[in-house]
């Protein structure tokens, strides 16, 4: 799909009109010490005084990582993120749940480093039971260096939904019912890395780090996590299809602002596309390509 960045002329809805997803259940404290561990060189990770706020480093000796302390089935993860700023190429920004087994489900959000002058790129990803190939790109409408902006994954049983600025960005449906696979067995940890990703990130690989332009820093700030947490009853965040919170009607689709507003992230700012890529799956698509993500 050739890249349409920067071509949309009409105006972003006004966000006032989005109905934020929300939930009763907070699984969060605001403190980056008390809810998260080092988990990935904890000399290229700072944290604030008030420890509401945390830096990630790459160098040439080193990347950094910190993941949640306690796993979750099903729940929404909000975080503010400033991207790394200045010439970026070759570095990727991962914020991701992740269940961390060989046959392991995941869901990706990845921002991929840029030369200057260039838009950009997120990268969502979706594994099932060990098996990804659901890549899909869009090029940020705004500057992610600048200020701090809100990304979000909100996953229950009826649908995974990315959001940017509470912006839908992608939704991923559960199609059970027509054998398509999803990600509802295995709980999952938040995990957050900056790390050298110089052999695809950018341009295919093309664009490299330069490491004259580093070290590179990512910071986190504001997170907010509304999910079940695991306590080995799946039953209990609602996988059984009983009608409690994790469940209910109003958390398995979009409201019609926000469809409005995922057409038109996709219209505008959509790369690239799985499901329009046949050449890569032998003419035969995944089967979730054929079905509708919308309610």
């Amino acid at each position: 799909m050739a890249s349409r960045c920067g071509s949309a002329l009409i105006m972003l809805l006004t966000l006032s009109n989005v109905i934020h997803f929300s939930f009763s259940a907070t699984a969060s404290t605001g403190n980056f010490d008390t809810d998260f561990l080092v988990t990935w060189s904890s000399s290229h990770v700072n944290t604030s005084v008030d420890r509401h706020s945390r830096t990630l480093k790459l160098d040439l000796q080193s990347g950094s990582a910190f993941a949640s302390k306690y796993m979750f089935l099903f729940g929404q993860i909000d975080m503010q993120i400033k991207l790394i700023s200045g010439y970026s190429a070759g570095t990727v920004v991962a914020y991701y749940l992740s269940s961390n087994q060989s046959n392991r489900d995941e869901i990706d959000f990845e921002f991929l480093g840029k030369v200057l002058g260039q838009p950009y790129i997120v990268q969502t990803n979706i594994y099932v039971d060990g098996y990804d190939n659901r890549e899909e790109r869009i090029c940020l409408w705004f500057d992610p260096t600048v200020e701090f902006h809100t990304y979000s994954i909100l996953w229950n049983i009826h649908q995974i939904v990315f959001m940017v600025d509470w912006v839908p960005i992608r939704v991923y449906r559960n199609h059970g019912d027509k054998g398509v696979a999803f990600p509802m067995r295995q709980p999952m940890s938040l995990e957050l890395s900056l790390w050298n990703g110089e052999s695809w990130a950018t341009r295919g690989g093309l664009d490299k780090i330069d490491w004259s332009k580093g070290p590179f820093l990512a910071i986190f700030r504001n997170y907010k996590i509304n999910a079940c947490v695991w306590n080995g009853n799946p039953t209990f965040c609602g996988t059984d299809g009983n009608d409690n919170w994790w469940n209910k009607p109003n958390f398995s689709g979009l409201t019609f602002s926000q469809r409005r507003l995922l057409r038109w992230v996709r219209k505008y700012y959509l790369i690239y596309d799985y499901c329009n890529d046949p050449q890569r799956f032998q003419g035969r698509l995944p089967r979730e390509c054929s079905l509708s993500n919308f309610f």
